[in-house]
């Protein structure tokens, strides 16, 4: 594995993100609430960039005629078609089988770092 700075820390502060190529791959990193976490910028539907669009909540499981919003910072929605992943997990929210690939992030000597494998 290998270890792939992308920015300082004060340049992705709680809530922002920034996409960055790496190794001929474009990654979005996003810090969601002081976490940070990496997903690949490409939506398995239709190829969509899919870090140009909102991060944002959903609407969560409730009762008839109940609407709950949370996850706030939590899903991005793609640009498209809104598809929605999670960017801890980068599973969809509708489908167990469809994911966006995702990459671990290290913050090294204040640097937020992107692991690749080999």
């Amino acid at each position: 594995m290998a270890l792939y700075p992308v920015a300082a820390v004060e340049e992705l502060p709680a809530g922002s993100s920034k996409v960055f190529e790496v190794q001929g791959r474009s990654i979005g990193v996003y810090n969601v609430k002081g976490e940070y976490y990496a997903v690949h910028n490409y939506c398995p539907h239709q190829g969509a960039e899919l870090c140009k669009g909102p991060v944002c909540g959903t609407t969560l499981e409730s009762r008839v005629y109940e609407f709950n919003y949370g996850r706030d910072q939590e899903i991005l929605r793609c640009p498209w078609h809104g598809w929605e992943f999670d960017l801890k997990t980068g599973k969809s929210l509708f489908s167990e089988r469809v994911r966006v690939r995702k990459y671990s992030v290290l913050v090294v000597d204040n640097q937020v770092c992107i692991e690749l494998g080999s």
